[in-house]
């Protein structure tokens, strides 16, 4: 059996495995360790801290041959800067210090789209059961922090390739007379010329929603709320110890109108962007909602409003009613797709 090292490596945590991958590419999970990214100089003594851990609570000393990292951040010619750790990786550096046959970094998002096959029903909610095409790319996309989006190859051979997108710079495209408004307002208010789709359908488009509806539509705020996003708007730096506004708009909308009105419309502009993605590809592979924001309202985005903003394509509605829509629950997909790369994609 060949032994592997799976990372999933974030500012704030990192998770680490050891794996078995038998003939058939089936992997088992041998050892698996969360780490606090921030009391590491380097990913090397962290992974050897987890190889000694893995040895005491098995008995047995991991020889892994093969290692991938999903990185939060961009990977260029096999290095990637973690700006937030001060981290400098690079596969030949990884590869030699850890005395490993072969290392791979790849972006965190592309992990995702190499997790999907390994997800298991219970995994997944399904928003729109459609009619799947195996052989058909699939869309992945994922609001968070930002909004990430990459696409799915399927191979004749039974793996799969994932190509990263920017997607979610593209233009933000308004679809009503409320969200041209929107538009206006976050241009005038934060002095942008391009608003990009990111600014809508992610943690900080939750806030502008809310602030838009509080400014202009003169909505009346919840005092709690207030506070947080009253904090949160006068912070110049972000801190760990201050309230996430977007969780505590989420949290307050089924008792506040104001916060109920902000997450309609972003669940509505969240589905508006994966249908122009899904268009885009015509994804009858299926596509993925990944990321916290979703796996956290799934009971929202599942009463209709996302849908029906999905299919809201005029003519082509009827081929977006065909593709799969599926929120992913499974927050260790990434982690997943690193262990899948590792024993599928990388030299023997």
């Amino acid at each position: 059996m060949t032994q592997l090292l799976a990372g999933d490596i974030g500012g704030t945590k990192t998770i680490l495995r050891w794996l078995e991958a038998s003939k058939n590419d089936r992997l088992t999970v041998r050892h698996e360790m969360e780490y606090p990214s921030q009391q590491y100089k380097d990913l090397i003594p962290m992974v050897n801290r987890f190889l000694q851990e893995a040895q005491q609570n098995s008995g047995e000393r991991p020889a892994p041959q093969k290692a991938c990292f999903a990185i939060a951040g961009p990977v260029v010619d096999g290095s990637s800067a973690l700006t937030n750790l001060g981290w400098q990786l690079s596969e030949s550096r990884l590869s030699q210090d850890l005395k490993l046959q072969q290392v791979k970094l790849i972006n965190d998002f592309a992990a995702i789209g190499y997790g999907i096959s390994g997800l298991a029903p219970q995994d997944l909610k399904c928003l729109q059961t459609g009619e799947a095409v195996p052989t058909s790319p699939i869309a992945v996309i994922g609001a968070g922090t930002g909004l990430g989006q990459c696409f799915v190859i399927p191979q004749s051979d039974g793996r799969s390739r994932v190509f990263a997108t920017e997607g979610g710079h593209a233009d933000f495209a308004p679809r009503t007379a409320l969200e041209f408004r929107l538009l206006e307002y976050i241009q005038k208010s934060r002095e942008l010329a391009h608003v990009s789709a990111e600014r809508i359908v992610s943690g900080q488009g939750v806030v502008a929603f809310y602030q838009f509806l509080r400014d202009r539509e003169s909505m009346s705020e919840d005092p709690s709320v207030a506070k947080i996003i009253r904090d949160w708007e006068s912070a110049e730096h972000y801190s760990d110890d201050r309230a996430d506004p977007g969780a505590a708009i989420a949290q307050s909308a089924p008792t506040n109108s104001l916060c109920e009105r902000a997450m309609t419309m972003f669940c509505e502009a969240y589905g508006a962007e994966t249908g122009n993605l899904a268009l885009k590809l015509l994804s009858y592979g299926g596509v993925y909602l990944a990321g916290g924001i979703a796996a956290k309202n799934v009971e929202r985005l599942s009463n209709g409003g996302f849908i029906k903003a999905f299919v809201d394509k005029g003519r082509m509605e009827p081929l977006l009613k065909r593709m799969p829509v599926q929120v992913i629950l499974n927050q260790q997909v990434g982690l997943i797709g690193a262990g899948l790369y590792a024993a599928e994609n990388m030299d023997d």
